[in-house]
């Protein structure tokens, strides 16, 4: 079988040559990578196999889980949904409209303090079932009652929730819409609800219909490196509660906004191309006053959960790590084992790399690095 499949636009030839070089020298099993440039998709490739077994071709239409590189894109359903309701913005304090929400003195936390990581809700120290994480509603409902790990929040400061942030950005959306997450991302945005000739073949809550496409995921043999654990890393990420078994039948279908996106390379280069186009997609996603809120920069410094200095704004980190391209202004975002997404709107670029065989990288995985540079040395 050919390395890679799929087209580049003359100048990004290097492009190609690095993406096959990841299944030469990383082993790949199968991988996309995707960019847009000006709204023109400059860069679809896709090669090695879906499946472990390598019977399936790993293709345009494969569907991949591609983790927290979700959350940028359920941000922005949130920035949408905020930005067509009366009398909301991302200063609104949840419990406005969550009255639950104020438990334990959360009452003064905002939308913008939730989707920053501020909420202090990164996990549960106390055992849950952890059936709860295939039940949202009951989850969000949880989490409402829940006290924050650390106080004051907000202070400034992000303590990285890589479960519990897609229940507190789906109960919002939930009850300032009045539809969940998924169903709003597939009706006003992907267009997948409706289908057509513009769809943009990306889920949250991906339905059996799809299941047949999505590629099997070959786990990382080593854990990722949190640095020196703390009470805040152990309750988000070691507990035996702290994430629901992942890759079955019901964790696809269930909306899990932080971490169960499925899509192809170029569906989430399309949808990070939001960033890099002023909160255009198909159309403008929110006014330009609601996005410039959502691109305001909430933290920065030392993560509390993760060993990284994290800037973040509305479910979105800054490039302050230079993961994400050599352009400091770009937004981006990294999922477990390796898939990772950004936009730069001084070149008015995005690009996605997914792949399903992961790593025990949290961010800045070599295969997407590579691929990342390689773009920009052809832009040069």
């Amino acid at each position: 079988m050919e390395l890679s499949r799929g087209h580049v636009k003359a100048g990004f030839e290097d492009v190609r040559r690095v993406f096959e070089e990841n299944f030469a020298d990383d082993g790949e099993l199968g991988a996309g990578f995707a960019a847009y440039q000006d709204g023109e998709c400059i860069i679809s490739l896709q090669g090695g196999f879906a499946d472990r077994a390598k019977t399936r071709p790993f293709d345009e239409h494969t569907l991949t889980p591609v983790y927290s590189t979700t959350k940028p894109i359920a941000a922005l359903v949130v920035g949408h949904v905020v930005d067509q309701a009366p009398g909301i913005t991302l200063d609104t304090r949840v419990a406005e409209f969550w009255p639950e929400f104020a438990a334990e003195g959360k009452d003064d936390l905002t939308i913008a303090d939730l989707l920053s990581h501020q909420a202090g809700l990164c996990g549960f120290e106390e055992r849950i079932d952890p059936s709860l994480w295939l039940k949202p509603r009951e989850l969000s409902a949880k989490l409402a009652e829940t006290a924050p790990l650390w106080s004051p929040v907000p202070d400034g400061t992000s303590g990285y929730h890589p479960l519990t942030w897609g229940y507190l950005a789906g109960e919002i959306v939930e009850r300032l819409a009045g539809h969940s997450l998924g169903t709003v991302l597939a009706e006003d945005i992907t267009g997948t609800a409706a289908g057509g000739d513009d769809v943009i073949d990306f889920w949250v809550g991906t339905p059996e219909s799809q299941h047949d496409r999505i590629s099997e995921i070959m786990r990382p043999k080593e854990m990722p490196k949190l640095g020196d654990l703390n009470r805040y890393n152990k309750a988000a990420f070691l507990t035996a509660w702290s994430a629901p078994e992942r890759g079955t039948k019901v964790w696809r279908e269930v909306e899990i906004p932080s971490a169960n996106g499925h899509g192809t390379a170029q569906s989430v280069a399309r949808l990070y191309l939001a960033f890099a186009n002023q909160g255009v997609v198909k159309s403008p996603l929110m006014s330009s006053e609601t996005w410039n809120d959502f691109l305001t920069v909430r933290t920065t410094g030392q993560d509390r959960v993760l060993p990284f200095n994290i800037e973040f704004a509305a479910g979105v980190m800054g490039n302050n790590s230079g993961f994400y391209g050599p352009n400091p202004n770009s937004w981006g975002h990294s999922g477990w084992g390796g898939s990772a997404a950004f936009g730069d709107p001084d070149n008015r670029l995005s690009c996605a790399y997914v792949m399903n065989k992961q790593s025990a990288y949290l961010q800045g995985d070599p295969r997407a690095q590579r691929l990342f540079d390689a773009v920009y040395d052809c832009l040069d």
